[in-house]
């Protein structure tokens, strides 16, 4: 900043513009304005007044008795300056413009006051490298100083109220030349005479750093002018001694210092003279030791790790890490725990602390060992190596010291199995699901839960089964339902064969099985999930014997034969010949019988079956038999006389003796001719009836046989002769008989004929 009158105008033209009084003239607007004022001296303004010769300036002191200034000036001036007045006083400034004859045109007039007397200046010095410090004695009326510190070409101005003042904003090690002006509302006085003064050296700007936990080091730049440097540490708190250090280095390490310890660091350059300069002050703190007695305790079921330590002084803030191979956990804080989170199963951590402070952080603490719980087991199966026992293996985990498999069935019961090996074997049930779930232990704890298994054993087996035979090929078989089971096959196997049934009900019928044969009939239990049950028990069924087969029918008498066959089992066996005439039975424990009472003539289907106490079997092969040309055939009703019948047929050749039997509702009539003869008569017949003919041989050994065919007649009367063929006789009685055949009855068949 230039310290000349443009720059004094701009430092006081606020003091001029309020201490101004303006005086205009009514008539002419005349007017005088302050242009600088001094303290023995005030510069005027005034505008040019038409037809003015000259201006009279008319200065009088107040409150000065005897003290005036009176000044002329040419109508070309329009400035003027009053000098040689007293400082510190009033004037009443009167301007009066004066046409040539001495008649005053316009007038004006203000009030000013001087600025005070000049100061003296009693020193002038430095303390600081920015600034002069000046003192002088107070000058009466000043109300304030213009201090002026000038270095060439450049100033620098403050204004103070005091007698002591300085100016800042100066340049290190520099020369300068002060002058002081004094001040009041009316100006400024004159410069006081100048004072020499230079200002000190700058102070060192440091650069503080905690090398480690007991040292500080301490840098800078060089100084201007300077020779040398003093650099001094001392605690803040002010306990200990202080170290200073004299050097004309630009750098010092203090060592032997407290760990995290605030320290206050000062530092001053000096000239060539020993002069001091100014000090630089900096707060450092050397950084922490490294804190002690660490604590780990890890908490298996979050996988993190609790981490604390004893706080070390100075310390701010801590980190923790936990390093595994190129795995690295940090956590900070700035309490004295820290939890160190997502660590990982079956590793091991080095852990260790370091504190931190705004210096630095300490060295890491020796490493902590820390081991996390194991991983969960892997590669786990479940297999049954027999029925009723599970066994449970799995592959080993690093840091698993020992395992404890659960295994928890559907209804609710759970057990387990704590091992150092890596399998574990279980009692299980038929038809139950088992949960199974391994985990891995050390001293850390409990591995993470891994995978759940569930496992369903086969379903039961159906133990107290009923088989039946049904039918001499086919066994019934039903069961309980068993736990477990979705599906039964039940199996009836002998030798290399078998016959299969599967259904989802209690029950199966195991047909075509093979007759006279011990089955193994065992019942399976299925399930979705497991399959079949194959240590099911089986039980022993027999068939039915098989059935006889007849090898020969052999004839023994008229209306017998003997049925033989080929046995194949202990058994009762039953024949039966079954035709139109009915049924004939016989039994034997043997391989023949004999059926008695066959009618002669007619066709049989001879068959067998056989007995046993486990049942009975199919009927044998039908044999057909065909009994022997004995019933006579021909035979005929003929009349004989008025009332008279004879009976005719042709005899076989078996047989020798015939009865006849002719019954009707009036009555029966037999006869029985003579052996050898094949006709007999029947007298004393009513006519008018229906009458029923057989003709049947004559055994000594059976009863009558009953078996022949019947013939029906119809015996009408009439009221003359009737001529009945040439082997007729002629009988005349009152009454005649007409015979007619009606029809012959055979077993099961019907014949209609007729005879004249």
């Amino acid at each position: 900043m230039m310290c000349g009158s443009k720059s004094q105008s701009l430092v006081f033209l606020g003091l001029v513009f309020n201490s101004l009084e303006m005086v205009f003239s009514s008539s002419t607007g005349f007017s005088m304005s302050i242009c600088d004022v001094t303290s023995r001296s005030i510069y005027l303004r005034w505008p040019k007044v038409s037809g003015a010769f000259s201006y009279r300036i008319t200065a009088t002191a107040v409150n000065t008795v005897g003290h005036s200034l009176l000044a002329h000036f040419s109508d070309a001036t329009f400035t003027g300056m009053l000098t040689s007045l007293i400082p510190n006083t009033v004037y009443a400034i009167q301007a009066e413009a004066i046409d040539k004859n001495g008649i005053i045109l316009a007038e004006t007039q203000i009030m000013q006051s001087t600025a005070p007397d000049i100061p003296v200046i009693d020193q002038a010095y430095s303390k600081l490298s920015n600034s002069i410090t000046v003192e002088w004695r107070a000058v009466p009326g000043a109300t304030g100083y213009l201090l002026s510190a000038q270095d060439g070409d450049s100033c620098t101005e403050t204004i103070v109220t005091n007698s002591l003042g300085t100016v800042m904003g100066l340049k290190p090690a520099t020369s300068y030349r002060v002058t002081i002006r004094s001040i009041n509302a009316g100006g400024k006085s004159q410069p006081s005479p100048s004072r020499k003064a230079k200002t000190v050296l700058a102070a060192p700007v440091l650069s503080v750093s905690s090398l480690s936990c007991d040292s500080i080091a301490v840098s800078w730049k060089a100084v201007y002018m300077a020779a040398g440097f003093s650099v001094s540490l001392m605690r803040s708190d002010g306990l200990g001694r202080m170290l200073k250090q004299n050097t004309t280095n630009t750098f010092f390490v203090f060592t032997n210092l407290d760990p995290g310890t605030l320290y206050t660091i000062k530092a001053y350059a000096w000239n060539a003279n020993g002069l001091p300069g100014d000090d630089f002050t900096y707060n450092q703190r050397t950084s922490p030791q490294a804190p002690v007695d660490v604590q780990v305790v890890f908490s298996s079921g979050a996988l993190r790790a609790v981490v604390s330590w004893m706080p070390a002084e100075g310390a701010l803030t801590y980190s923790v890490t936990a390093s595994s191979g190129l795995l690295k956990l940090k956590c900070s804080t700035s309490s004295a725990s820290c939890v160190v989170p997502s660590l990982q199963c079956g590793s091991e951590y080095s852990v260790s602390v370091t504190a931190h402070n705004d210096a630095g952080s300490s060295k890491p603490t020796d490493a902590v060992s820390l081991k996390t719980i194991p991983c969960a087991p892997g590669n786990i199966s479940i297999k049954e190596d027999e029925p009723g026992n599970l066994l449970v293996s799995w592959s080993s985990v690093s840091f698993g010291h020992y395992y404890v498999v659960f295994v928890k069935s559907d209804d609710g019961l759970e057990v387990h199995c704590n091992t150092s090996h890596t399998q574990c074997h279980f009692q299980s049930d038929c038809g139950f699901t088992y949960f199974i779930s391994v985990f891995a232990y050390n001293k850390a704890g409990q591995s993470p839960l891994g995978d759940v298994f569930n496992y369903t054993t086969a379903p039961c087996c159906p133990s107290d089964f009923h088989a039946v035979l049904v039918a001499s090929d086919t066994v019934e078989v039903t069961w309980a339902p068993v736990r477990g089971a979705e599906l039964y096959e039940t199996k009836a196997a002998e030798g290399s064969s078998a016959v299969l049934c599967n259904d989802t009900a209690m029950a199966c019928t195991l047909s075509a099985l093979r007759c006279n044969t011990i089955y193994n009939i065992t019942v399976y239990s299925f399930s979705e999930t497991r399959g079949s049950n194959t240590s099911c028990t089986p039980k022993y069924v027999a068939t039915a014997p098989c059935s006889p087969e007849i090898k020969n029918i052999s004839k023994e008498a008229l209306s017998v034969i003997t049925v033989h066959w080929q046995s194949n089992k202990e058994a009762t066996y039953t024949v039966t010949a079954r035709g139109e005439a009915g049924l004939w039975h016989c039994t034997s424990s043997g391989n023949s019988c004999t059926l008695i009472n066959l009618p002669c003539g007619s066709a049989f289907s001879v068959s067998a079956i056989a007995r046993s106490q486990v049942g009975q079997s199919l009927p044998s092969y039908s044999v057909p038999l065909e009994t022997g040309a004995c019933c006579p055939s021909g035979v005929k009703l003929y009349r004989i006389g008025n009332n008279g019948i004879r009976v005719y047929w042709r005899a076989s050749a078996e047989t020798k003796s015939y009865n006849s039997d002719l019954r009707g509702s009036k009555g029966n009539f037999t006869c029985t001719p003579s052996s050898g003869r094949s006709y007999c008569d029947i007298t004393e017949i009513p006519c008018g009836d229906v009458y029923t003919l057989v003709v049947s041989p004559v055994t000594d050994k059976e009863p009558k046989l009953t078996f022949c065919p019947k013939k029906i007649y119809s015996v009408t009367c009439s009221g003359s002769s009737v001529g009945m063929g040439k082997n007729t006789q002629h009988i005349h009685s009152k009454f005649m008989m007409f015979v007619k055949l009606i029809n012959t009855v055979t077993p099961n068949k019907l014949q209609i004929s007729y005879i004249g």
